[in-house]
């Protein structure tokens, strides 16, 4: 292994930010040697299978979410996760709940958790924002768009999750009905909602 190497490899992972999968590493001219001696030695942590960040940098504050970011780059946070993330819930969130296109094949991680859901159409592309978390660009629906996701799929989530999410949009997001409402028909639960909301009102 040549000298220098491994203060190279630090560099190339500090200038994309950090976190880097294996697959990126090499096309950056990282040798899967000097990755696995960083990874031995303490200089770079493995988040999960393939996925790499070096230990110098500060702690993240949502790993899983990071992780599922760089290992399903397809993948939109959705309903609790991003209930979470939005702070528009009390429930804890133990697993990462992920949007994925209709007939595309699941992702098989080690770690964290994930359990996924099928959205097609404009419900699949509507209401998605960017974070950045750790340098790394984490997709995930915005908050208006979630309490009409949940509502969707109230059978699998429980009607109050639903609705406590609907209540804190409102008081804690300051989200206004016609907002609401617009996502409500994108997912198809306008009559569902509707009673909540004008009960809010």
């Amino acid at each position: 292994m040549r000298p220098g190497a491994v203060l190279q490899a630090v560099r190339i992972f500090r200038e994309q930010g950090g976190i880097l999968r294996t697959t990126q590493a090499i096309d950056l001219g990282i040798h899967p040697r000097v990755l696995y001696q960083m990874r031995d030695t303490g200089l770079v942590a493995q988040l999960s299978r393939g996925v790499y960040r070096l230990k110098s940098l500060p702690a993240l504050g949502q790993p899983d979410l990071v992780t599922v970011a760089l290992r399903v780059p397809r993948a939109v946070l959705c309903l609790v996760s991003a209930l979470s993330l939005h702070d528009i819930t009390t429930e804890i969130p133990h697993e990462v709940q992920i949007a994925l296109p209709r007939g595309t094949k699941s992702p098989v991680l080690d770690q964290p958790p994930v359990r996924v859901f099928r959205f097609s159409g404009v419900a699949l592309t509507q209401g998605i924002q960017v974070i950045v978390m750790g340098g790394v660009k984490v997709r995930v629906y915005g908050p208006e768009k979630t309490v009409a996701d949940c509502f969707r799929f109230r059978n699998k989530l429980g009607l109050g999750v639903a609705i406590e999410a609907l209540h804190l949009c409102i008081t804690r997001r300051r989200s206004q009905p016609a907002d609401l409402l617009r996502y409500a028909r994108v997912c198809r639960v306008e009559k569902v909602m509707l009673p909540y909301l004008q009960a809010r009102q």
